[in-house]
């Protein structure tokens, strides 16, 4: 049981740019015997759609970790904005979903040491050479957070929109069923091209 506890904090209205959504925030206290975890994990739930009808047939899903530079200054570094407003658009295409937002900056390290990883990346490095040459793992996130608030929205299916076979397995060692997995591939840009080759050859991710 990677949470000692999982507790539903906000509900609230929220219109977007893609449509009318509810937020949603959970905290969830972890184990203090596992290290290298924050004591509360946080993340909120973008829900279109009521919950009554997406337990009755698999909603679309994405589970997105907050990227300061990429969401809200949409830099071209990496493919995080791209990938969110896709997942938007999927579900406000088909009316319903849930887009779960984690709080997980940097893969985990921080926006500051994400910052020190992009000097190190001018001079060469790739993003996962140069996480290790700051003493940090390529990936510290964990997906079990996500796994908990679908499990506590009493969401037992869904269809997985990612490229990271990680998210489906976590997801699936929690008891989440994922029907489907759609691709959260977008146009590539010369300044993250070498980015995304990275993530495909050192971390597994899929193509499309």
């Amino acid at each position: 049981m990677p949470f000692l506890s999982l507790t539903q904090v906000a509900d609230a209205d929220f219109p977007t740019r893609w449509g009318h959504f509810r937020i949603l925030g959970f905290e969830g206290v972890t184990d203090p015997s596992e290290e290298g975890r924050k004591p509360v994990e946080s993340a909120v739930a973008l829900v279109m759609g009521s919950l009554e009808d997406l337990r009755k047939s698999p909603p679309l899903v994405r589970i997105h970790s907050q990227c300061l530079t990429g969401d809200v200054f949409h830099s071209l570094r990496c493919d995080c904005h791209d990938q969110l407003h896709l997942a938007l658009g999927l579900i406000a295409s088909e009316g319903a979903g849930i887009l779960l937002y984690e709080q997980q900056e940097g893969r985990g390290i921080g926006l500051m040491a994400k910052l020190r990883a992009y000097e190190l990346q001018d001079q060469g490095l790739d993003t996962i050479e140069a996480n290790e040459q700051l003493g940090f793992e390529a990936d510290y996130r964990h997906f079990e957070l996500p796994a908990e608030i679908l499990n506590h929205l009493k969401i037992p299916a869904i269809r997985l929109v990612t490229n990271n076979p990680d998210k489906v397995s976590s997801l699936e060692a929690a008891g989440i069923i994922v029907t489907e997995r759609l691709s959260a591939a977008i146009p590539s840009e010369p300044t993250f091209e070498r980015y995304l080759e990275t993530k495909r050859e050192k971390m597994g991710h899929l193509v499309g």
